[in-house]
């Protein structure tokens, strides 16, 4: 059963309890990410992300890390390009404890100049790790050149300059223009009552402000690039991606359908072709990354550098059946088991659940969406609507490949980049 409530001061508290579980996956998600951030500040919200650990007016570091370890329990937190979430998975009857552990987070962290610069030195070595990990920066670099000029092409992590720019009263101010009621969403799953949540709830973040700062956004505008990189890697990287769907999107269901028939799962095309048939690659895959406004359909594979032209036309090429050829029905029903199977299995852990209902209060403003609502809108995509939706997103205009490896222009000497 899924609840909701909104506070005086305009937190909305949500959950879903399920009968039987002995555990809560309790999270408060802020709808603030990177793409709320200013070239300057790029990386403060993740930034904040960090310094919301290192101890309370009440609690020091090692205090709140005991204070859930001690129950079994498992605190944790992450930012994306929209929306920061802070999360613990405790027993039931640690609720009360767990409110007032990330409401005290929220209101009352430190920021203490010593751990800042401490955290400072850990972020810098985060970057550091994500650039000497290509399979995981090409991600970034590929965001880049995608959404050029917006800030949903900023890292979230940050740069190196505005990392070590960042001080103590911006991150203050920051967080008093977002960490804002109206910003502020507390989901719940597992064996709680509503009632007393939102009364814990109340008790822990009633003070929060209720508004902050209003931020106008403008979608951003997808063009065409095509961008080498060279390094000196054992494997080639290839990022080819295409401008996708809103997060809310009435034809959502037709890409979540039309990716796993792409590169979503073993039995797909791309998984089959280039590491089955060809043996040219071990990952393979490919993602619709949804946002608020607008969306990235991505393809990513690791090969050598002397097979990358062949997996990129290969990648192209399947990009183009895909677009021209409609489906057979039978290939579509084993997708649309697929993702039925994966969102029931997905519903036994606490954490999906919350996550689910965070996710659909966040980009839908609905949380009555039920399973079995999914699963019907699952099964009513249509053959023509998943070629309706290739025509639609699989176009040049918007086609987008970043290549990192021991490569150059002059190796792709015949590889059309077009589909069709």
């Amino acid at each position: 059963m899924i609840q909701r409530t909104t506070l005086d001061n305009g937190i909305r508290v949500l959950s879903e309890k399920v009968p039987g579980c002995h555990s809560i996956s309790l999270g408060v998600w802020v709808n603030n990410g990177s793409r709320h951030e200013s070239a300057e500040l790029n990386g403060i919200s993740h930034y904040i992300e960090h310094m919301l650990f290192k101890g309370t007016s009440r609690r020091s570091a090692q205090d709140v890390a005991r204070e859930v370890d001690s129950v079994g329990g498992l605190l944790n937190g992450f930012t994306s390009r929209e929306f920061s979430c802070y999360f613990v998975k405790i027993l039931a009857e640690k609720l009360p404890m767990a409110v007032d552990l990330l409401g005290d987070l929220i209101c009352h962290s430190r920021f203490d100049l010593d751990d800042i610069e401490k955290e400072r030195r850990v972020i810098l070595q985060e970057i550091a790790m994500i650039e000497d990990s290509p399979e995981e920066s090409i991600h970034d670099q590929f965001a880049h050149g995608f959404w050029a000029g917006h800030p949903l092409g900023m890292p979230v992590i940050g740069t190196r300059q505005s990392v070590a720019d960042i001080d103590r009263q911006q991150m203050l101010n920051f967080m008093s223009e977002r960490y804002v009621g109206r910003n502020l969403c507390v989901v719940a799953a597992g064996g709680l009552d509503h009632e007393e949540l939102v009364t814990l709830v109340e008790q822990a973040l009633g003070g929060v402000t209720e508004s902050g700062v209003e931020q106008e956004f403008v979608a951003p505008v997808v063009k065409r690039q095509i961008e080498m990189v060279q390094r000196d890697l054992e494997q080639t990287h290839i990022c080819l991606g295409l401008e996708g769907l809103p997060q809310n999107h009435v034809n959502r269901y037709g890409t979540y359908l039309l990716n796993t028939i792409l590169g979503g799962n073993m039995s797909s095309r791309l998984f089959q072709k280039v590491r089955e048939d060809l043996g040219m690659a071990y990952s393979v895959y490919s993602y619709h990354h949804n946002h608020s406004d607008s969306g990235a359909f991505i393809v990513y594979a690791g090969t050598s550098s002397e097979n990358a032209p062949l997996v990129t036309r290969t990648i192209l090429k399947e990009l183009t059946r895909l677009r021209y050829e409609a489906v057979s029905f039978e290939e579509l029903q084993s997708a649309k088991d697929y993702l039925k199977g994966s969102m029931l299995l997905s519903m036994e852990s606490m954490d999906n659940r919350m996550t689910r209902l965070a996710k659909n209060e966040l980009f839908l403003r609905d949380v009555g969406i039920s399973l079995d609502e999914s699963r019907a809108n699952i099964d009513a995509v249509t053959v023509e609507l998943v070629q309706h939706m290739a025509e639609s997103l699989f176009v040049n205009e918007t086609l987008n490949l970043h290549v990192t490896g021991r490569i150059s222009p002059a190796d792709f000497p015949d590889v059309d980049m077009q589909i069709g």
